[in-house]
């Protein structure tokens, strides 16, 4: 992957984007992030249409110049090069690691997620550019069974992945817990509510790079 992951990974959740004014809010939350140094940013809808899903693409990526942001598509690598995306996010459920990398090619980002308590069998050997691990802490954001696995358990993993491999650890993170979770060995920390939660989104993540810095 040619491409110096950032310490921070927001996922903008379609739950954060109102249903009128929708096209506005759009345009101008990502320009304002793109302002405020977002590199990388996801977007996750997994209950919009096809429509929905092309129309908020169409928004992000003209407000963030591929030049300068890299934007993921969660789950739908089919779309990816059609909205102009960089990459995809598949987790168990969408379609497999390698079939997402023959969708959207050799060129574009693919990332996918590497386990809680331990690492899955053999998901190092998939062709993914970066490895979501956790939930570390409990979320609200994405629905999940699995039960939280702390900070200790992203050094556990950490270890079991090696120095190199790209680790984003995700859910619950807050400013407080963040450089704690870095510590541990994550290349980056994956934000949602955190982050998109907040009343002004790009100052709130002024405040994280502040915080953590800016690259893995």
């Amino acid at each position: 992957m040619n491409f110096l992951f950032p310490r921070i990974y927001p996922i903008l959740d379609a739950s954060y984007i109102p249903a009128s004014g929708r096209r506005g809010f759009l345009s101008d939350l990502g320009a304002s992030l793109a302002e405020a140094g977002v590199i990388l940013l996801e977007y996750r809808n997994k209950t919009g249409s096809d429509a929905e899903l092309r129309a908020d693409a169409e928004m992000l990526r003209g407000a963030m110049p591929e030049e300068h942001v890299k934007l993921i598509l969660d789950d739908r690598a089919d779309l990816v090069e059609s909205v102009g995306f960089d990459g995809v996010h598949v987790d168990a459920g969408d379609v497999p690691v390698r079939e997402a990398r023959r969708t959207v090619g050799l060129g574009r980002i693919v990332g996918t997620f590497a386990g809680s308590d331990a690492l899955l069998p053999g998901i190092l050997d998939e062709p993914a550019d970066y490895f979501a691990i956790g939930p570390v802490f409990r979320t609200t954001t994405k629905q999940t069974d699995k039960r939280p696995i702390g900070v200790e358990g992203v050094r556990r993993l950490r270890a079991a992945a090696g120095p190199d491999v790209v680790l984003t650890a995700a859910a619950g993170i807050t400013l407080e817990t963040a450089p704690l979770v870095i510590g541990a060995g994550a290349t980056a920390v994956a934000v949602a509510a955190a982050i998109f939660g907040a009343a002004d989104p790009a100052a709130e993540f002024r405040r994280w790079r502040e915080r953590l810095g800016s690259e893995g």
